[in-house]
């Protein structure tokens, strides 16, 4: 798959070198969460900026002016094990509310403010996800659908008939690859069927500033 076309793009080994590096200041946070949203850590930075190994991946489609504006560390086991339906991420993560004529609503995830931006903010995002365990098809890879990420804001009642006619990938990935796609696509996730490790850290990158005094909360 491609990002222009398809919405997705697997970077091979992108994380490699850094692999041992990030389960070392990732190993040290809580198990205990299906998602969990990260800020302040500093450690993180080296590896998300516009030339780290992350980061690059991100700047190479976004231009250098692109940054990290949300991460959240994702955690399957065979404890904990879980499915998530088909969907587009609709929100990104804010220094503080300020009401601006186009956002909302508005939420209160772990402390970080959520905002549902217009879907035009959204489009011109990228979301990377990086494997830092073997995700086969066994060990509930992400699904999307090729091409979603072109159709806007799609409503609930609509998501299921978008699928079927986009059809269905697997992002498949070694431990140390990245995987690419654009915000808005649609995506899924199946509870594994052999359940091992399955660690990824998810970031959105994002390459404009916000209007009306709001702030990209970061990393």
């Amino acid at each position: 798959m491609r990002l222009e076309r398809d919405g997705a793009q697997l970077f091979p080994e992108a994380a490699c070198g850094d692999l041992a590096a990030l389960r070392a200041v990732l190993g040290r946070m809580p198990a205990d969460h299906a998602g969990l949203r990260l800020n302040g850590i500093a450690a993180l930075s080296p590896f998300l900026s516009a030339g780290g190994s992350i980061g690059s991946v991100a700047a190479g489609h976004l231009g250098r002016a692109s940054r990290p504006v949300r991460a959240i560390l994702f955690d399957k086991s065979p404890a904990m094990n879980w499915a998530l339906g088909w969907h587009q991420d609709r929100t990104i993560c804010v220094a503080e509310r300020r009401d601006v004529p186009g956002f909302g609503p508005w939420t209160v995830k772990r402390g970080m403010h959520h905002v549902a931006p217009p879907p035009s903010l959204l489009a011109g995002m990228v979301t990377l996800r990086v494997h830092l365990d073997d995700v086969p098809e066994t060990n509930a890879p992400l699904l999307v659908a090729p091409g979603s990420h072109r159709l806007g804001k799609l409503l609930e009642a609509d998501i299921a008939g978008v699928v079927k006619a986009c059809g269905i990938r697997a992002c498949l990935a070694d431990a140390g690859d990245v995987w690419l796609y654009s915000t808005p696509i649609l995506h899924a996730s199946d509870a594994a069927t052999h359940p091992g490790r399955r660690r990824v850290l998810q970031v959105d990158y994002a390459a404009v500033d916000l209007p009306g005094g709001l702030q990209w909360l970061g990393v």
